[in-house]
């Protein structure tokens, strides 16, 4: 169901159908997902099985009736989905209701604290079917809720579609009155009190996430998306570690962006949550999952990289290229590249797997212990940090002062991949996961994604040569002023989004983004 409050287009192609072939991976540039050919819903035809995992802890009976009440009256075919809920060690028991006519599994897990991440994995162990859908055990979905999902997996095999979710209160209803209503759950609630998509303001930020915006993993919420069973476990699934409300969902979100997944918001996946939003819980369960968040999504929104701090998912994984070279320019360059002014990064030393000779033990005792450093990783960058969004490459002779990350990074803008030439003709270049996993999985270059910049040596704005052994025996014993550890604040957050702006389109959007912004914080007041 579409937001009445927002004029954002519609989130399908209005194409006739799609030929019935086996879902592809997406490759469209950056995440405009307006590129795919979908079926138009009024001539989709469902041919794919689709489970739907229900997490639940502690849920009232009358509320998983409700819940399951909705499900009955989808209009995907009854014999092409089932429904999974797990419970998640609630004191009673989930029992499988007897009143229900779907095809409903009951999996029960021990209760480890908020096992939400913990239950959805679960729940795709016990499904039987290759299209993912997850729904609160709180949330009531239209009936055209499952068909709108799963019409975008019927094409796209690593989607992650984006459904939206309003809060309303539901006393007086019971299940009774949601299966046998005669028109949609919107019409049953005209007359009631409604907390609008919480994620509207970001997709009016977004252009419906087709903009550049690295942050576009930000509109997924967990109560109400889909995914495919395949690419959910390509990307790890939902981490478990996260076991306090809040965090979990965006983490995810942001994994399967930075794996080159299609973020798709779907307004007609319109689902009502039972009751009115708490704002109170909603901040304070940011706040106890921040510093985790921080450790696992490699995003200035979450983080600052600062001098000291190792975060679990480095911002830049620098691979230099040994070949030949001694070892001693060897550890000059990665040297000057850990002394870069950007500090969340790792390096990659990558040397030939058979060459045991003295280089290789001068380089295992210079870096060895150091955990920014990796001394002839076995496999590729990509598969040892893929979700680090930056990757860099470089040859062990570049001849370069420290700064080159920070600059490529600068001067990369919102392009897909940059490459540049160095005084001394060694070529470097900067490009983002996302492409490369992309690429990966379909085949093609991740220049075929977006745009690609070519650097002049001159806009690096890098000069001089790394230090020598003697330099950098003697920065080793200075001290390096501490910067206070904190996180990005509201309005460094506001600056970052208009940073951002790029072109009318995106402008004006923000603009509306900032107006939606301000209604919210008068009503809030009121």
């Amino acid at each position: 169901m579409p937001d009445p409050d927002s004029d954002a287009p519609p989130s399908f192609v209005n194409q006739e159908e799609a030929p019935d072939v086996h879902p592809q991976p997406a490759a469209v540039q950056y995440n405009d997902w307006r590129q795919v050919a979908v079926p138009a819903p009024e001539v989709f035809t469902p041919t794919r099985p689709v489970s739907v995992i229900i997490p639940s802890y502690q849920t009232p009976p009358e509320t998983l009736a409700m819940t399951l009440a909705a499900l009955e009256t989808q209009t995907y075919p009854r014999d092409l989905f089932e429904v999974v809920i797990v419970d998640d060690g609630s004191d009673p028991p989930v029992t499988r209701p007897r009143s229900t006519p779907l095809d409903v599994t009951v999996v029960r897990q021990d209760r480890r604290g908020f096992g939400i991440a913990r239950a959805r994995n679960a729940g795709v162990r016990a499904s039987a079917h290759d299209v993912l859908l997850f729904l609160d055990g709180d949330t009531l979905a239209e009936a055209g809720w499952i068909a709108a999902h799963a019409r975008w997996h019927h094409v796209v095999s690593d989607a992650l579609t984006v459904g939206f979710r309003a809060c309303v209160a539901v006393d007086g209803i019971d299940a009774e009155t949601i299966r046998s209503r005669p028109g949609s759950l919107a019409e049953l609630f005209a007359n009631r009190p409604v907390d609008p998509p919480r994620i509207a303001g970001h997709m009016l930020r977004t252009t419906d996430l087709t903009s550049r915006d690295d942050g576009v993993f930000r509109g997924v919420t967990g109560g109400n998306f889909g995914i495919a069973k395949d690419f959910y476990h390509l990307v790890g699934g939902s981490d478990e570690s996260f076991t306090r409300w809040g965090g979990e969902d965006t983490e995810l979100s942001y994994r399967a962006y930075t794996y080159g997944g299609l973020l798709v918001p779907v307004r007609d996946a319109f689902a009502w949550h039972q009751g009115r939003w708490d704002e109170d819980k909603s901040r304070r369960g940011r706040l106890l999952q921040h510093e985790k968040t921080a450790h696992l999504i490699a995003h200035r929104g979450f983080r600052r990289a600062q001098p000291g701090r190792i975060y679990t998912v480095p911002q830049y994984v620098v691979s230099i290229d040994a070949g030949h070279h001694q070892a001693d320019r060897i550890i000059t360059t990665t040297v000057t590249i850990l002394a870069d002014r950007e500090h969340d990064l790792v390096v990659r030393i990558n040397t030939p797997a058979s060459r045991t000779d003295d280089r290789l033990v001068r380089l295992c005792e210079a870096f060895g212990p150091d955990p920014r450093v990796r001394v002839a990783p076995a496999g590729s960058a990509l598969d040892e940090f893929p979700a680090a969004p930056f990757h860099v490459a470089l040859p062990a002779n570049a001849v370069f002062a420290r700064g080159l990350v920070h600059r490529l990074r600068a001067k990369l803008g919102s392009a897909v991949i940059a490459t540049s030439v160095l005084p001394d003709g060694n070529h470097v270049s900067i490009t983002r996961a996302w492409a490369l996993h992309r690429a990966r999985r379909t085949g093609k270059s991740p220049a075929d994604f977006g745009e690609t910049r070519t650097i002049s040596p001159t806009r690096l704005k890098l000069a001089g040569a790394p230090p020598s052994a003697t330099a950098r025996a003697g920065n080793a014993n200075r001290a390096v002023p501490a910067e206070p550890v904190g996180y990005p604040t509201k309005w460094e957050r506001f600056l970052d989004r208009a940073r951002d702006i790029r072109g009318s389109a995106e402008a004006w959007a923000f603009l509306k983004w900032m107006a939606w912004s301000c209604r919210r914080m008068v009503l809030r007041r009121d």
